[in-house]
C-alpha cells in the first residue's frame, strides 16, 4: 500500500464540499465525477488554480486602495457634512477613548484583508517556484486564510447598523459612502481567491520532487 504519495497518485480526490475521499475508477475518465455522500462535482485538481487566484488577488488589491481612500460612511448633521475614511473611523474612536472599537475596526478592515492577500501571494509564489518549504505549515497557512476572510465584513455591519439607527431627520444623518462597495467587494472577492486555490498542489510538488530523486542502492557488505 502507498501511504506516502497523494491520492491523486493512488488514483482518488477529495469533495471540495464535504471532504469525501473518492476513488477515481479508470471507466470515469471522461465523464463527470460526483461525490456519492453530497453529489458535488469532483475535481482531482482546480482547472487554473494559479491562474484564477492570481487574477482574484490582483483585483482585490485594485479595489483595496480606493476602499480605504474613499469615505466609508457620510454624516449629515446641522447644515454641516463630515466624511470619514476607515484609518480616520478608527482614529476617532481612539482618541475618543473607545480604543477598542478602533482596534476592532482596524483588524477586521484594514489588517485582515492585507494579510489574507499577503498570504495568498506567499502561497501562489511558493508553488510557482515549486518550493519544498514545510507543506505542512504552508497548508495550515492556506485553512487559515481561507477562515479569516469572512471576519473582514464587520465593518460593512457597523455601517450598516449605523445607517440604520441614526436617523434623526433635520438634525443628522448617516449614509455609506463609495468605500463601503469597494470594501465588501474586497472581502468577497478575496474569499472566491481562497476557494480557487488549491492547496494539494503544494503537496505536488513535494511529490514530484521525491519521485525525482534516484533511488538510493544499499550495498550489502561481504566478509
Amino acid at each position: 500500500m502507498n501511504t506516502t504519495g497523494s491520492a491523486l497518485s493512488a488514483s482518488a480526490t477529495g469533495c471540495h464540499t464535504c471532504n469525501q475521499v473518492v476513488r477515481i475508477e479508470d471507466n470515469h475518465h471522461h465523464q463527470a465525477l460526483l461525490c456519492p455522500r453530497c453529489g458535488a462535482k469532483l475535481h482531482p485538481r482546480i482547472h487554473n488554480s494559479l491562474l484564477i487566484t492570481w487574477m482574484l488577488v490582483a483585483l482585490a488589491f485594485l479595489f483595496y486602495i480606493p476602499a480605504n481612500l474613499l469615505p466609508i460612511t457620510r454624516v449629515v448633521g446641522l447644515g454641516q457634512v463630515q466624511e470619514d475614511t476607515i484609518m480616520s473611523g478608527v482614529i476617532y474612536f481612539i482618541q475618543s477613548g473607545s480604543w477598542y472599537i478602533g482596534l476592532v475596526i482596524f483588524i477586521a478592515s484594514v489588517f485582515v484583508p492585507m494579510l489574507k492577500l499577503t498570504l495568498l501571494m506567499f502561497l501562489l509564489i511558493s508553488v510557482q517556484r515549486k518550493s519544498q518549504w514545510r507543506p505542512t505549515e504552508r497548508t495550515r497557512i492556506y485553512r487559515i486564510t481561507e477562515q479569516i476572510g469572512r471576519w473582514s465584513m464587520v465593518d460593512i455591519y457597523v455601517v450598516t447598523i449605523l445607517v440604520a439607527l441614526v436617523n434623526l431627520g433635520v438634525l443628522a444623518d448617516i449614509d455609506s459612502g463609495p468605500a463601503a462597495i469597494y470594501f465588501a467587494a474586497v472581502v468577497i472577492i478575496t474569499i472566491f481567491a481562497a476557494k480557487s486555490f488549491d492547496p494539494r498542489l503544494i503537496w505536488d510538488n513535494i511529490e514530484t520532487e521525491k519521485s525525482n530523486q534516484p533511488p538510493v542502492h544499499i550495498q550489502e557488505q561481504t566478509h
